[in-house]
């Protein structure tokens, strides 16, 4: 790489820098508000007892510094990534704990490794081939874009898994729901029954269900914050059917036997789907890479032999 492009390299990314230092400097300008916030706030008469200590950090300087570039990145995030409802459906979906702005930020932290390792990678090959600068900011961009919309979509992807152990799981816990009515529970006792002797995902939604009629919830309404919860089309039939069956005093057991063969030929027609996408998917290595290579096989002898007799 000549000189001249390796400095038009460093001073893009150093300009680059600047404007991003400005910019950053400029959105955190002191407002009226928040200069007049710490004389305005109520005082607490409460004790000091009751609330919870701060945390402690190793390096609380490093993370006031930090703190306000990971506050416009979250922003920034906010803004380009997907709808904050939409993300905290998918995080509950998951399963996750984490709160929207937690997992904005582990996004941020995504992208500034890709841009890292972009980075990285722009400057060994500045270095090696002498690659244009312009081609390697866009490398370094899309590297940072691309770990940050990794994250979103690892997240689609456990959300896609564990609704398919829940599905997976839904026939068994629903024939276990059917024999302990079938033995005398009720529907709180046996859902208390199953929760208590399985092990899963669908176990653990059925245990905030059941810690939801305990807290007061009418099991009706616990079934459908459920059906709420996990977005599954056969979990959320197999709930309003519950419900329908409690409310009006049908025959439980012959319900969830039901609802458990509805799931069961619901993945059959899924099994069966997914076999004939993969048949049809097979059919592009076979048309484009075997029969090619067999017909090679069985026309090169032929071509060799009248060459030869040429």
């Amino acid at each position: 790489m000549s000189p001249a492009a390796l400095g038009a390299l460093v001073g893009l990314l150093a300009g680059g820098g600047v404007l991003l230092v400005v910019w950053s400097l400029r959105s955190r300008r002191i407002t009226l508000d928040q200069r007049l916030a710490p004389y305005l706030r109520p005082r607490r008469t409460t004790s000091s007892l009751l609330h919870a200590p701060a945390a402690r950090v190793p390096f609380p300087t490093l993370q006031r510094i930090i703190a306000p570039v990971m506050a416009d990145g979250v922003r920034l995030v906010s803004r380009l990534g997907s709808p904050t409802a939409e993300l905290r459906a998918r995080l509950v979906r998951a399963g996750r704990d984490d709160t929207v702005e937690q997992f904005r930020a582990g996004q941020v932290v995504w992208g500034a490794l890709g841009l890292a390792g972009g980075l990285g990678v722009a400057l060994l090959l500045a270095a090696t081939r002498g690659s244009s600068p312009v081609v390697l900011a866009v490398l370094v961009a899309l590297a940072g874009v691309s770990a940050a919309l990794a994250r979103d979509w690892l997240l689609t992807r456990q959300v896609h898994a564990r609704e398919a152990r829940m599905l997976a799981e839904l026939p068994t816990v629903a024939e276990l729901l059917a024999l302990a009515v079938g033995a005398g529970e009720g529907a709180a006792g046996a859902l208390e029954r199953v929760v208590r002797t399985t092990h899963g995902e669908l176990s653990v939604e059925l245990g905030r269900t059941l810690a939801d009629t305990r807290a007061g919830a009418p099991l009706t309404l616990a079934l459908d914050r459920l059906s709420d919860r996990t977005g599954l089309a056969a979990l959320s039939r197999f709930a309003e059917a519950v419900s329908v069956a409690i409310d009006r005093g049908t025959p439980l057991a012959d319900v969830l036997r039901a609802q458990a063969q509805d799931v069961r030929e619901e993945g059959r027609r899924a099994l069966m789907e997914a076999g004939g996408r993969k048949e049809v998917q097979m059919m592009v290595p076979v048309v484009f890479l075997i029969l090619p290579v067999t017909v090679l096989f069985a026309v090169f002898p032929s071509a060799v032999v009248l060459r030869v007799g040429l």
